[in-house]
C-alpha cells in the first residue's frame, strides 16, 4: 500500500527510462532525441506552490551554468498545460514544464504515487543517470554531475 512512498530514486549509473511528454506549449519532448546533452528532470508536486516556486526559480537563476554545462532542464508534474504555462510565464522560467498526465513518468522514475515526490535527476549525454536525489538539492550540486 505504501510501497510508492518507500521507493528510492533510480540509481546513478543505470539507464534512464525513455519518455515522450508534451510541454505547456504542445511541443513533444523525448529523452531519446536529447542524447548528447545532459538533461535535468525536476519532479515537483505543484505549480506555483512555495517550495516548488523556490526550487524551479533556483534553476532559472542558474540558467547560465546549465547552458555552460550543455544541460537542458525540465520541470515535471501532472498539472495541465495551461497551469504550466501560467507558472512558467509568471516566474520567467527559461525551460519547459512537462505535462505528466496521470503521473506515469513520475512512477517510472520512482517519484510518483499518490503524490509527486520532489525528486531531481541529471541524465548524462549517454542516457545514464548521473545524479538522483529527493528534496531540493542545489542546482550547483546537480549540475556538478554533468558530463
Amino acid at each position: 500500500m505504501f510501497r510508492w512512498f518507500l521507493d528510492k530514486p533510480l540509481s546513478p549509473g543505470s539507464d534512464a527510462p525513455d519518455f515522450r511528454l508534451s510541454t505547456g506549449t504542445g511541443d513533444v519532448v523525448s529523452l531519446a532525441s536529447l542524447r548528447g546533452q545532459n538533461v535535468v528532470l525536476v519532479f515537483y508536486p505543484g505549480d506555483d506552490t512555495t517550495v516548488c516556486r523556490q526550487q524551479l526559480c533556483e534553476f532559472r537563476d542558474n540558467w547560465a551554468l546549465a547552458r555552460e554545462k550543455n544541460t537542458l532542464v525540465f520541470g515535471v508534474n501532472p498539472r495541465n498545460a495551461a497551469s504550466h504555462e501560467k507558472f512558467r510565464a509568471n516566474r520567467s522560467l527559461p525551460f519547459p514544464l512537462l505535462v505528466d498526465e496521470g503521473g506515469h513518468l513520475a512512477r517510472t522514475y520512482h517519484a510518483g504515487g499518490r503524490i509527486v515526490r520532489r525528486t531531481v535527476y541529471l541524465i548524462g549525454k549517454s542516457g545514464k543517470i548521473r545524479f538522483a536525489e529527493r528534496g531540493v538539492p542545489s542546482p550547483e550540486e546537480v549540475l556538478a554531475a554533468a558530463e
